[in-house]
């Protein structure tokens, strides 16, 4: 689809030619604290170190609860991982990528054609997830990856007859099942599984194959992230967030695993919503119908992404419009309809998932534990700058929501940009942050959320385009370094 880019459109963005007077995304008319301010600044140290002594609290308790009775069933906890102090070829790689994203990625964000930026974005990820990766070597690290037991690449054989296997998947989900499912496949409704036999029927099978897809694809959920953040809250947040989007320290856990995948068919879905909330391409119709279609998809990947609808909310709430309503559930009920002819019963499926969640490791650990340890994997995947910047949303928040009860946040000409975008992606950055908290009180991801929250975590990234832009570098260097300790000493197991 084509965006346009009418003079109109980037007048009401403040990022056209001959716009030096345009509002920032830190202009004191807007800003409720001031981003340069002594204050502001303390507080968000305050907030990286509160999220530092969660991390530190996590460990020191887990490893007490692991080492007297096992329960956590987690030999590294918070994290899924043991202590394997390792170097690789992806080592150089990760440390160029790192080294050159903190020095040159704001500068060059700025400046850079926003196709360009785009371009530059999704191959950075890219790079990033892979040289993460291939810390661990290209077998340990890629081809083996989503070949052992747990994973949906075992099981490729089984879908042979696709609609039989479809009508008969529930019946192999609980353990105790004559031939049940591998945990993964198990834990997930079989769209996950369908991706893998597909690529396989096309002659791209096996473990390479099924890693490069995920890495690939998965890296294009930064271009959907900043796609949504600038039809919603300008351009300059955007090239902002940009930096911390592509060295997101949850490339540990993305590469490789199909969440990364998830999560980027989750993004594109809210991106396209968006563009059609906002009338930013050609045929908003359309556009509106392909986002309900890989949201339904996205159901049919995870059952707990069906969570993201608290950000596919506040789209259309930022953007004031129900008009790509329709649209977009028209198109979300394309995949489940064709699911359920099928012979596939989501609800009968996710109960019985219940069932064998709580027959494993599930049912063994500690919920006291995993419901606040959860929220520091959650500090890891998304760095300290994340967490600075969802204290910055937290105190727009109340600006934001007054704003959007006076219909203050339009400008006269009736456009969805602002005069406040940071207001706006602060409430963007809060219904991920809700999302995200709704899955952890639900006692279902007692674990491993490093890598199963990913969707969720991709929304909090560009809060730390609030921070102040000449500080990026360090916070940027705040993130990275912990992300590459943890690929470094730790085997991640993801």
């Amino acid at each position: 689809m084509k965006t346009e880019h009418t003079p109109r459109t980037e007048a009401a963005e403040g990022t056209g030619p001959g716009r030096p007077d345009a509002p920032d995304a830190h202009d004191p008319r807007t800003d409720p604290e001031g981003a340069e301010s002594g204050r502001a600044r303390r507080l968000d140290l305050i907030a990286a170190a509160a999220g530092v002594l969660l991390v530190t609290a996590a460990i020191l308790v887990g490893h007490a609860i692991q080492n007297r009775n096992g329960t956590l069933r987690a030999q590294w906890p918070p994290l899924l991982a043991s202590w394997d102090p390792h170097l690789g070829p992806g080592t150089p790689a990760a440390l160029a990528m790192a080294v050159l994203v903190v020095a040159y990625g704001p500068p060059l964000a700025a400046r850079l054609p926003w196709r360009g930026l785009l371009a530059a974005a999704w191959a950075g990820s890219t790079a990033w997830v892979f040289s993460m990766a291939l810390i661990d070597g290209w077998y340990r690290g890629v081809e083996r990856r989503l070949t052992t037991k747990h994973e949906y690449l075992r099981v490729i054989d089984r879908f042979d007859d696709i609609p039989a296997t479809l009508r008969d998947f529930t019946n192999h989900i609980v353990i105790g099942e004559p031939g049940n499912w591998p945990a993964h496949v198990a834990g997930h409704p079989p769209g996950a599984t369908l991706t893998f036999v597909w690529l396989d029927r096309i002659g791209l099978g096996g473990g390479a194959w099924a890693a490069v897809w995920c890495v690939v694809v998965g890296s294009s959920a930064v271009l959907a992230a900043l796609i949504t953040v600038r039809v919603l809250a300008g351009e300059r947040l955007a090239r902002r967030a940009a930096p911390f989007l592509v060295l997101a320290p949850a490339a540990v856990w993305a590469g490789v695993s199909a969440d990364g995948y998830f999560a980027a068919v989750a993004a594109w879905s809210v991106a396209l919503l968006a563009l059609a909330a906002t009338r930013r391409v050609r045929f908003p119709a359309a556009a509106a119908v392909a986002g309900g279609l890989l949201f339904g998809w996205t159901c049919y990947l995870s059952y707990g992404l069906g969570l993201m609808a608290a950000v596919l909310l506040m789209v259309l709430v930022l953007a004031r419009t129900a008009r790509p309503v329709v649209p977009f559930l028209l198109g979300a009920l394309v995949v489940p309809a064709a699911f359920t002819l099928a012979g596939f019963n989501w609800w009968t499926a996710y109960h019985l998932l219940v069932e064998r969640y709580y027959q494993g490791a599930g049912g063994i650990r500690p919920y006291a534990y995993w419901v606040w340890a959860n929220l520091a994997c959650a500090v890891l995947a998304s760095g300290l700058a994340a967490v600075a910047g969802v204290r910055r949303s937290a105190s727009y928040a109340p600006g934001a929501v007054r704003a959007l009860r006076t219909g203050d946040t339009a400008t006269r000409t009736g456009d969805t940009a602002t005069r406040a975008p940071a207001q706006r992606l602060a409430l963007l950055v809060l219904a991920a942050l809700v999302a995200l908290l709704a899955a952890d009180l639900s006692g279902m991801s007692k674990a491993e959320t490093e890598r199963i929250w990913q969707p969720f975590l991709l929304w909090l990234l560009p809060a730390a385009a609030l921070l102040p832009a000449r500080t990026a570098r360090y916070w940027l260097v705040a993130s990275v370094v912990p992300a590459l300790l943890i690929n470094h000493l730790l085997w991640t197991g993801w």
